[in-house]
């Protein structure tokens, strides 16, 4: 494992009564994809902001790429590279054009920025509408050229703040590919999200947070081995449910349900269950995941999402990182 290029350690974050952040510890290694994963008003969005330098830390240290987010936030924001929860590219300019402008102000050379640009809008699938107007884009179009402009000046670390939220799924699946080929690629992620298919398709590591602290992490692998093993989920016909449990393997299904039919068991259905992230995320928060993508996707702030740095601390910080939001 390469040495971490994002740390962090005893990030805290309060507004007046309110605790954000409570302590927060986090690792993220070059080339690695890392997920924060929790309910809305978890504190994800939160430490974003703290790790990109829009927002400073009550307490706690963190460094990107060598560089204290606090002490030496232009070095970091030189780094990095930010894509919020939704799409703010130019709606009057085309995709070509809005790539090329922002190439021009990353300071890439004229040539340098049509090549780039030709590069994004190859690899984002968007050759064939860079002539148009962004404001005939699709929503999944729009996050792809939002990304693709993220990308431009190819940053040590790229954090994708809920990337796919308001999409449609079959706009997320297409994003989720574009993302997964920019890591085949070499890029460092930090990425968070409330879909906890998001997080098992695209992280090689997840850090559940709820309520402003570290609650679990791992991969997705070992976070499901916490919630016990696979096995055969009987639903027997007055609507109760047993497991059993299994390693998975057809002859010990076999040797269960030869078990079941010998008893007097009235079942009506069977299958063989994995553990999984909605399995761990019940376990971990006490909250069904499909609670927090349901407030995800009708837009419901929480206190968290509503809150912004203030005017003085934005002006102590300087200049802001390449942010598409």
């Amino acid at each position: 494992m390469t040495a971490p290029i994002v740390v962090a350690r005893g990030l805290r974050k309060s507004y007046g009564d309110l605790t954000v952040l409570d302590g927060v510890d986090l690792d993220v290694h070059r080339g690695e994809v890392l997920a924060l994963l929790g309910p809305n008003g978890a504190g994800k969005t939160t430490t974003v902001r703290i790790l990109s330098t829009l927002l400073r830390p009550d307490g706690g240290t963190a460094t990107v790429a060598g560089a204290d987010v606090v002490r030496d936030p232009a070095a970091v924001r030189a780094a990095i590279s930010l894509t919020g929860q939704y799409a703010a590219v130019d709606e009057l300019l085309t995709g070509a054009e809005n790539l090329h402008l922002m190439a021009r102000l990353a300071h890439l050379s004229g040539r340098e920025a049509r090549t780039r640009s030709r590069d994004m809008l190859e690899l984002f699938d968007l050759t064939d509408a860079a002539g148009r107007l962004v404001k005939t884009y699709s929503g999944g179009m729009r996050r792809r050229l939002d990304l693709a402009v993220s990308l431009l000046s190819r940053p040590q670390v790229v954090f994708l703040d809920e990337p796919t939220t308001g999409l449609d799924p079959r706009s997320r699946g297409d994003l989720w590919d574009v993302i997964r080929d920019v890591v085949d690629a070499g890029a460092t992620l930090l990425l968070t999200t409330q879909y906890l298919e998001e997080a098992d398709r695209l992280a090689d590591r997840i850090v559940v947070v709820d309520h402003g602290r570290v609650i679990a992490q791992g991969t997705a692998t070992e976070l499901k081995r916490t919630v016990g093993s696979a096995h055969v989920e009987l639903v027997l016909r007055d609507g109760t449910v047993q497991r059993v449990p299994t390693d998975g393997s057809v002859a010990d299904v076999h040797r269960i349900l030869g078990d079941v039919s010998a008893r007097p068991l009235d079942v009506a259905a069977w299958q063989v269950r994995e553990p999984t992230l909605d399995d761990v995320f019940l376990s971990l928060t006490g909250k069904p995941a499909d609670t927090a993508d349901a407030r995800c996707t009708t837009g419901a702030g929480s206190t968290e999402d509503r809150t912004r740095p203030s005017a003085d601390a934005l002006a102590a910080a300087g200049p802001h990182p390449r942010e598409t939001r």
